[in-house]
Order: structure tokens, then sequence, then C-alpha cells
């Protein structure tokens, strides 16, 4: 199902499908989309998974989040790293890596982007607001 949304002149400048686009952005942010029918925030997707509306705005995140989830890898890497589920304050969930000890990241920890492209894996990477070892002390 097509909705029609906008001019002519923005759907044909590639912006009515909502794809993210780092031409023109800062590259050290996060952007994601928002639905204009229903409004639900995702982080790159051609259609809502509430509504499947095509009509995407694209926003920059405000850079904070908490971990949903974290798990540490060994496979492919010289040495151990964490993969995390970040729940962003704007409602979208993004994979990244997360700063510090692999062992010290915990659901519930409260992140904020470091930058927004992992050179090697192309992630976004996140560190940490609070002390690692906060239950130690």
């Amino acid at each position: 199902m097509y909705h029609h949304s906008g001019s002519v002149a923005q759907q044909t400048a590639g912006s009515a499908t909502g794809l993210l686009d780092p031409q023109g952005q800062d590259r050290d942010a996060l952007y994601f989309q928002r639905c204009t029918w229903c409004g639900t925030a995702m982080y790159h997707r051609l259609l809502c998974p509430v509504c499947r509306g095509s009509d995407l705005r694209t926003e920059r995140a405000e850079g904070t989040g908490t971990v949903r989830h974290s798990t540490v890898v060994h496979r492919n890497t010289p040495a151990a790293r964490n993969v995390s589920m970040v729940e962003m304050a704007e409602g979208f969930v993004v994979r990244g890596r997360v700063m510090g000890p692999p062992i010290g990241i915990h659901s519930g920890d409260r992140v904020r982007l470091s930058t927004a492209k992992d050179p090697v894996r192309g992630e976004p990477v996140f560190q940490l607001l609070d002390e690692p070892y906060r239950a130690w002390t």
C-alpha cells in the first residue's frame, strides 16, 4: 500500500523512503527514522514495523541510552569484545559496542554515544556513564 506523502520535489530527492543518507549530515551523530503515520522510532528500516508505512522521517538521536543486552564475543577477533543491544532515549534499539571491560557491561547500564561508526565493524560505539564496578565499592 502506498501513501502519498509530501511534494514531488521531496520524493525525487530520495527522502520520502526515509533512507539514512550520511551526506550533508554530521558523521559523528546517530540518525534514526520516525514513521510520520504512527510515530514509531526505528533504526535502518525501509518500512515501519508497526503500521507498514513507508513515509519515514530521518532524525538525529540525542545519544543516550540503556544497555538492554550485552554478550562477550571471542570469535573472529584477536581479543574478547562485547556486542550490546542499546535502547536509545528516543525508543529505538541499536546494536553496538560499549567501551570498557566486556565483563563489566550489564543490562541496565546507562551509556552515551562515543562515535557513530566503529572503523572496523561500522557499528555505533558507546561509553558507560556509570562506573563499571559500582557493586564492588
